[in-house]
């Protein structure tokens, strides 16, 4: 999550602002091969509104439901077709202390599901990244890296051997970057392996937010969100899971006149297809890194992840929880 996209929540919330759902949203084509992801009567809808800034949207198969961060809120939502306003399915969610978080950002961030189906989420408040359990309890899976305490865990994704890459930036901590609280001086990607150790990745990007796996996981893309380095990486992986070499995928920051917001949130789909929040919405690019078209919502956009059979793209637009019913599938569906 970043900053501007939190005050532009605020502007929103205040007496007379536009609701999301009265924000125009559009679908923008850009190739052909984009016709064959998303039907040509395809539209964006709002499901749900009214959030403070939204995140982390996940498919839960048990409940057949969507889960979603409401971080400023400290809880995790729960959307399901035809069953009304979401309901709380979890509060607190990332922050569990008894006094007042003095930052802006105490809830869950992005959230997935293990290989048993347990939910595991990104912590803002507790700066880690930890497992629901039937009790309602929490397991810890990753709060240091050398005895020194994350930032604040932004997004993750497990790979097939159970390995779970994560991205730790600065959002989450009550003064962000220039929180006197922070431990590890960089913002750095993670591999947390089986075993229980903690592996940095990369250390170079500024702001490292939304992460994702290719579906042979050969590559991992990494969103960078600062508004300096408006950047998606991309990583070829080593045998043993570390980095190989990377370059730049694609450079968002000349895109800033496309609207509010700026990369954050990324999935896959299982032709290869990446799909990025940036500027103006959801970009999808080819797997070569060409631009096929983009949801347009009008508003600083969070994160993504597929839900219902996998062809169902779900979208955390600022306030508010979207979708759009697309003719591929999502990576693992």
């Amino acid at each position: 999550m970043r900053l501007p996209a939190w005050m532009t929540t605020l502007v929103l919330l205040t007496a007379g602002a536009v609701a999301a759902d009265e924000v125009p949203r559009t679908i923008e084509r850009r190739d052909p091969r984009f016709d064959r992801l998303v039907p040509k009567d395809a539209v964006i809808e709002t499901l749900a509104d009214g959030y403070r800034w939204t995140e982390g949207p996940v498919w839960d198969r048990s409940q057949k439901a969507v889960l979603f961060s409401d971080i400023p809120a400290n809880a995790v939502m729960r959307w399901k077709e035809g069953g009304g306003s979401p309901d709380v399915f979890l509060k607190p969610s990332g922050y569990l202390g008894t006094r007042p978080f003095e930052g802006r950002e105490p809830g869950s961030n992005a959230l997935t599901f293990d290989s048993r189906s347990r939910l595991v989420l990104c912590q803002h408040g507790e700066r880690r990244v930890a497992r629901l359990e039937k009790d309602g309890s929490f397991a810890v899976l990753a709060d240091r890296y050398q005895g020194k305490r994350f930032n604040s865990p932004n997004d993750l994704v497990f790979h097939s051997n159970g390995d779970l890459f994560f991205t730790d930036p600065a959002y989450g901590l009550p003064k962000t970057f220039d929180d006197p609280a922070r431990e590890i001086p960089w913002c750095g990607v993670y591999r947390l392996k089986v075993s229980g150790e903690v592996v940095l990745l990369t250390k170079e990007l500024k702001a490292p937010n939304g992460v994702a796996l290719s579906p042979d996981e050969k590559r991992l893309y990494v969103t960078s969100s600062h508004a300096d380095e408006m950047l998606v990486m991309v990583y070829d992986l080593a045998a043993d899971g570390s980095i190989a070499s990377s370059h730049v995928f694609a450079d968002m920051k000349p895109w800033k006149a496309k609207g509010p917001g700026a990369p954050d949130g990324i999935k896959v789909d299982a032709a290869g297809n990446v799909y990025s929040t940036g500027p103006g919405g959801v970009h999808v690019f080819a797997s070569d890194g060409a631009h096929l078209g983009s949801f347009l919502t009008g508003v600083p956009t969070s994160n993504v992840n597929w839900g219902d059979d996998g062809s169902t793209l779900y979208i955390t637009a600022n306030t508010a929880l979207c979708r759009v019913k697309l003719t591929t599938r999502g990576k693992g569906f």
